[in-house]
């Protein structure tokens, strides 16, 4: 009796194992998404760089300058929240054929700039007041998120579309999907660098113009598995 339901045992769990490794007809693909936008804000790293003999001069110097350039700052009336320093550095340089140290210090602002049309006014008062080195501007949009969102729905729809046109051949028809992997990665700004000068125009009198924003691209990738019917 005992071996009898021992063999029973044995022959469930084999139909059990079996049912389990029953393959489901799917299909496999890839989508993308892409949102072109303008964009309609800039994040500016600006920086101060100053050199001499005297550390503690050339740090007075260039906390001078920072000084300047964040009380013109605050009369652009750019929020609190949309300044802020990055980078502090003083390190000493030593010239072996003079043998002698001399001192180079920096300080670098992140400013986020909300209306690109203070942009040329933002730029010009950060060099009078002493910024002396530009290192990126990078343009994004205050909509990011609505944007990646419409990116991602247009992968799916790719996806869906993609899956569609290699069964229509087969008579077969595209299911629900079985899995969904989000490969988006995460977004970063391309960085775009900006004149710091006007090209001469003709009439004096016209707008300067330095900027040319273009297009960003927001993307986003995914793997769908869908079952086939």
């Amino acid at each position: 009796m005992k071996k009898a339901l021992l063999i029973l045992s044995i022959l469930f769990l084999t139909l059990s194992y079996g049912q389990e490794i029953k393959q489901i007809p799917q299909i496999n693909v890839n989508g993308e998404g892409k949102v072109k936008v303008v964009p309609d804000q800039a994040t500016i790293l600006a920086t101060i760089e100053t050199k001499g003999n005297n550390a503690k001069d050339v740090k007075k110097d260039n906390d001078q300058k920072m000084e300047a350039v964040l009380r013109f700052i605050k009369k652009m009336n750019l929020a609190a929240a949309d300044y802020k320093t990055q980078r502090v550095s003083l390190n000493p340089q030593y010239d072996y054929e003079k043998k002698k140290h001399s001192y180079n210090a920096t300080q670098t602002v992140e400013i986020l700039l909300r209306d690109l049309s203070k942009y040329d006014e933002l730029m010009d008062g950060l060099v009078d007041q002493g910024i002396n080195r530009i290192d990126n501007v990078t343009f994004q949009s205050s909509k990011l998120v609505q944007y990646q969102s419409e990116a991602r729905k247009l992968a799916m729809k790719e996806a869906k579309m993609k899956a569609e046109d290699y069964v229509s051949v087969l008579g077969q028809k595209v299911g629900r999907a079985m899995t969904i992997s989000d490969n988006s990665q995460t977004y970063y700004p391309q960085p775009m660098y900006a004149a710091m000068k006007s090209m001469e125009m003709s009439d004096s009198k016209a707008p300067r113009e330095t900027l040319a924003v273009g297009e960003i691209n927001i993307t986003a990738n995914v793997s769908v598995s869908f079952i086939l019917e």
